[in-house]
Formats: C-alpha cells, sequence, structure tokens
C-alpha cells in the first residue's frame, strides 16, 4: 500500500514521495509463500522482501528478528492445516476424510508438512504430537458415534492409524512414496479393520493388559492355509465403513 509523506519547511507544507506501507498480515503471507515454495530456511528478509516487491525496511517495522516472523509463519502454516481437516470432517464418513485430507495436505504442501511434522522453528510450540491432539478432538465424535468407541477408545483407535499416516504423509513430502491415494486408503482400510476388530474381541485392547505371546500362538495355531478374501477392504466386520 502506497502512503503520502509530508514535512513542513519554513511553514510549508511539502509532499514526500510515497512510501510503501503493508500490514503485518501481508508480510505474513508473503513469508507464508516463501516457506511454502521453498522452505522454511528460505524465509529471509531478502526473499520475503522480493515476494513484497519491497526493501526489507517494512519487515522490520514489525519484527525484531525473523526468528520471529518464522515463528508466525509456523502459526499461519497450522491454521492452513486446520482448514484441510476441517474439510475432512466435511465428508460421509469423517475419519476417513481426515485420512484422506492429511495425505492431500502432504502431496500439496510437502513444504508446510515438513514444517509442521520435520522442522518446527525452536522456539514455536506444536509439532506431530500437537497435531495428533488437535485432530483427536476434531475426529472423535464421529468416530464414537460411527464405530460405537467411548472416548478413550476413540482416541487410542485415532493414534493408532494416526501414525500410519504420518509414515505415508512423510514418504509423500520425500518422494519417496511408490503407492496412489487408493493404494494408501485401502492399506488403511486393512489397518483400521484389523485395529477395530481387536478393540473388539481383544480383553484389555486398547491398552497393555492382554497377553500378547499367548494371542500371536492362538492366532498361529488357528489361521488357514488358504484364506479367500471375502470382505470388501473399505468395511469392517461389522458393516461399519473404515
Amino acid at each position: 500500500m502506497l502512503e503520502n509523506a509530508f514535512i513542513h519547511i519554513n511553514g510549508r507544507k511539502i509532499e514526500m514521495p510515497p512510501t510503501v506501507k503493508f500490514k503485518k498480515e501481508e508480510i505474513i503471507n508473503a513469508a507464508l509463500s516463501v516457506a511454502g515454495k521453498k522452505g522454511i530456511d528460505a524465509v529471509t528478509a531478502r526473499e520475503v522482501a522480493k515476494a513484497l516487491k519491497v526493501s526489507v525496511g517494512p519487515i522490520f517495522t514489525y519484527y525484531d528478528s525473523m526468528d520471529q516472523l518464522r515463528c508466525d509463519v509456523f502459526e499461519h502454516a497450522k491454521n492452513r492445516y486446520r482448514k484441510y481437516i476441517e474439510q475432512g470432517l466435511r465428508e460421509p464418513i469423517p475419519f476417513q476424510g481426515i485420512w484422506r485430507q492429511f495425505l492431500t495436505f502432504a502431496k500439496e504442501e510437502p513444504e508446510l508438512y515438513k514444517l509442521l511434522f520435520l522442522t518446527k522453528p525452536s522456539n514455536a510450540s506444536g509439532g506431530a504430537m500437537e497435531a495428533l491432539a488437535l485432530s483427536q478432538d476434531m475426529a472423535r465424535e464421529s468416530i464414537m458415534r460411527i464405530y460405537k468407541l467411548d472416548a478413550h477408545q476413540a482416541d487410542c483407535y485415532f493414534r493408532d492409524i494416526w501414525v500410519m499416516a504420518l509414515g505415508f504423509a512423510t514418504m509423500i513430502v520425500t518422494d519417496e512414496c511408490p503407492f496412489t491415494m487408493d493404494e494408501m486408503l485401502s492399506i488403511g482400510a486393512e489397518v483400521s479393520l484389523s485395529v477395530f476388530k481387536a478393540y473388539r474381541e481383544v480383553p484389555g485392547m486398547p491398552g497393555d493388559n492382554f497377553d500378547k505371546d499367548t494371542l500371536f500362538i492362538k492366532l498361529n495355531e488357528n489361521t488357514p492355509t488358504s484364506q479367500s478374501g471375502g470382505m470388501n477392504r473399505s468395511t469392517s466386520a461389522e458393516g461399519c465403513p473404515i
């Protein structure tokens, strides 16, 4: 934004050349754009000024250091991530929508994913565990309703699937993911079905109050030599969509 300045010389009001003035939000958005394209390390005074097409002066009107600006970028990146999750919650199966939108965020915003989950500024709050808690809070009600779990079971269920989603997303942002979105969703359905079935049938789950060794031995003894895939991979044992 251009803003004219005036000085007074010998009682005369003289107009100075217009100067460029930016709101703090405009500077943050420019820095967020730089981070989204080049990573958080690229958020320097020179790069942000280049994005704004001005000198570095306006930046330091609001910030004493670039670390302060990077922290604001981190908070705005969290808000962008939250919008993806909110969009997932609007899908017919909210938990599946969150899963899909989390992977979509990693695909569409790889540098911001790295910032939030892999390389957050040292003096910023947040990280993967904060994102887990945020997403758990947003998904809890729908998981409890659809899968008929209590709050603790719903949080543990979400946590277990979330860990796998983090693995897929990290492969996406490092260009090491060999799976398509449909394949990742299918694998997620398999794992979520297994977790759901275990919560239903194994006393002491979720938690650590069950005999793992005995259960594994029993499952191994009862495993048929051949299995036919008679269940839809996107549907649970009780018909609940995964």
